[in-house]
């Protein structure tokens, strides 16, 4: 069965600063991401490094989020299916970039999620529901690059 899901975002650059693009520093890089039906924009930029703001939002970390994201969602509907109980779950998600010239590209995002289980007869499970998770998350199987998971399992106390 193959279903087609669409999603839309709109973007506007606020970063004329009168001049428009008449030189690479000439023109800011802050940007507002929308779609429609949600409460709140998304305030970014492009990464200090490339001329951004540092308290918005930049393209990598938004691409790490996601990845993020997406696996914490199907890692909680695999601990469903394999009877876990989780309880908690966080995560401090890293990416790798590796800049060519005017070009780069990941080599990868390490995803490091604390899962706090409601037993201690749960821990093997919730282990082995990371790799059924990986091999449903759609952004993790849309990248070029290794998504790695170095998990924790906590006990609820």
């Amino acid at each position: 069965m193959s279903d087609t899901h669409e999603y839309e975002v709109e973007i506007e650059w606020l970063g004329n600063r009168g001049s428009g693009t008449s030189g690479y520093r000439d023109y800011g890089r802050e940007l507002v991401v929308r779609a429609a039906g949600k409460e709140h924009e998304i305030l970014a930029s492009a990464d200090r490094t490339f001329h951004g703001d540092r308290e918005r939002w930049n393209p990598e970390e938004l691409l790490v989020a996601a990845l993020s994201q997406c696996h914490m969602l199907s890692y909680l509907h695999m601990a469903v299916r394999a009877g876990v109980v989780v309880v908690n779950y966080e995560d401090r998600a890293r990416g790798t970039m590796v800049q060519q010239g005017l070009g780069g590209h990941f080599t990868e995002v390490v995803l490091s999620p604390v899962i706090t289980v409601a037993d201690a007869s749960m821990v093997d499970a919730a282990r082995e529901a990371h790799a059924p998770a990986y091999e449903h998350c759609f952004i993790a199987n849309s990248v070029n690059f290794e998504v790695r998971h170095e998990p924790v399992i906590l006990v609820a106390a």
